[in-house]
């Protein structure tokens, strides 16, 4: 498997938005494979788990940043205990030639957590979290729907979830 299928970049070695797939090595992979795992490793640590210098470590997490492959840090959290406790996936179908400012619009929506570009029989995949029913029906109804440039919508309650360990 060539760097870029396994960077999941599409024809050319080009991703999803076009930019070129950066060649990275088994060490490079390791860094990243331990920081998705834990994000708050420490370069030290996180070199006596890839049994190389601290020096190695360190620049090789520099060049990771430069090159954008490590693109920032966040905090994994559990929506339940912060109240989000209604998930729900709405399928949005938009007029031809306004996926920019629809996709701008319902990124900046209360509860939004995720837009996805998506080749189905509809345009957008959006991933909503929120407090209860009401809300997201304020939310698909309200405010989904009044995005000028949006035509329909379907929305998917979320019962369960599963999520795959990172790395």
């Amino acid at each position: 498997m060539t760097e870029s299928q396994e960077s999941g970049a599409g024809q050319g070695g080009r991703g999803p938005s076009g930019q070129v797939a950066v060649a990275l090595d088994d060490t490079d992979r390791e860094i990243v494979a331990e920081l998705r795992r834990d994000g708050r490793l420490s370069v030290r640590a996180l070199a006596e788990r890839l049994h190389v210098s601290r020096a190695t470590a360190y620049s090789r997490l520099e060049r990771l940043h430069r090159d954008r492959v490590i693109t920032g840090y966040a905090a994994q959290v559990d929506p339940d205990k912060l109240g989000l406790t209604t998930a729900a996936n709405v399928s949005v179908s938009i007029e031809q030639g306004v996926w920019r400012e629809v996709l701008d619009a319902l990124a900046q929506l209360p509860g939004v957590q995720r837009v996805a570009m998506v080749g189905a029989d509809f345009d957008m995949l959006v991933e909503v979290r929120v407090r209860d029913n009401q809300e997201l029906r304020d939310v698909v109804l309200s405010r989904i729907q009044a995005v000028p440039g949006v035509r329909a919508t379907r929305t998917w309650l979320i019962f369960e979830e599963w999520r795959g360990t990172p790395g």
